[in-house]
């Protein structure tokens, strides 16, 4: 009896670049099952956008799956600003680096380490307060706010929408706190054009290093970072090319290039120093 390809198999081959190990259909899995991994094995970041706006239930949807994340010791320490306005985005999108997307996309979505919350209500009922000096609630705010953006770019993604993450909200994190009116102890940790595609310049599914690369068993391999790294980079140099896209070389070349130094971090290099003046003591 021959073995029927699992209906995910071309999806797995797009993100893996051909190398991903064959599946077989599983006759009890369920469709519900299936077209829920489609959404995630389907991910490609969006950076045209159709004029088409994005309704609010679509976007309480969002938000609903945002809070449906995880959250460390139900704390909830993250926050969103959902930005609309054309000259805020503008002004967003220089500080982020001229990252024109963010003007076109109907909604930018800047998610927030929110510490605040806990603060004012510490203040407001005169509780001790001391752990949101340390870097561990620093990184609970992070966490935090990336599981709901995850959740919530998911539950865009099956809505039909497209989202694309935007580091450069970090280059500078003051400038952008004043933007939005963030009090102390809230920092933006990245933001999110969402929008619908443009059907005129879609973007395809990029590959991902092979599993084997980053799923270790028991203890950590480092044999793992060599020759799958390099059989990985050579399938992004193919990737590049096909697509038309400037690099710095294949994807190790490329990766090396963007952590260089201090100056290919475009200002992220002093946010040690900005979280500081921000209310983040992180002892």
């Amino acid at each position: 009896m021959s073995e029927t390809l699992h209906p995910l198999q071309d999806l797995l081959d797009a993100r893996y670049a051909n190398a991903a190990p064959k599946m077989v259909e599983s006759r009890s899995e369920a469709e519900s099952v299936e077209a829920a991994l489609a959404v995630l094995l389907q991910h490609r970041s969006a950076r045209a956008y159709s004029p088409r706006p994005v309704a609010q239930p679509v976007l309480d949807l969002m938000m609903a799956a945002a809070q449906s994340a995880s959250t460390s010791s139900n704390l909830q320490a993250w926050s969103v600003v959902a930005v609309k306005d054309p000259e805020r985005k503008k002004r967003l999108a220089a500080l982020a680096g001229g990252q024109r997307h963010i003007e076109q996309c109907p909604v930018f979505l800047v998610w927030i380490a929110d510490l605040a919350r806990l603060e004012a209500a510490g203040a407001r009922h005169d509780l001790p307060r001391g752990g949101l000096d340390y870097l561990e609630l620093m990184l609970v705010g992070v966490i935090d706010a990336t599981l709901a953006a995850q959740n919530a770019a998911v539950a865009a993604e099956a809505q039909g929408l497209g989202v694309v993450y935007i580091g450069g909200i970090r280059n500078k994190p003051e400038a952008v706190a004043e933007e939005l009116g963030l009090p102390p102890r809230a920092f933006a940790v990245f933001g999110m054009c969402v929008g619908y595609p443009d059907p005129e310049r879609p973007s395809d599914v990029k590959p991902r290093l092979p599993a084997s690369a980053v799923m270790h068993e028991e203890r950590y391999d480092a044999a793992l970072n060599e020759q799958p790294v390099e059989d990985y980079a050579a399938r992004m140099l193919s990737f590049y090319q096909a697509q038309g896209m400037k690099t710095n070389g294949d994807w190790v070349q490329h990766s090396l290039h963007r952590v260089r130094g201090a100056e290919s971090l475009q200002g992220r290099d002093r946010l040690v120093e900005a979280l500081k003046g921000m209310g983040f003591e992180n002892r």
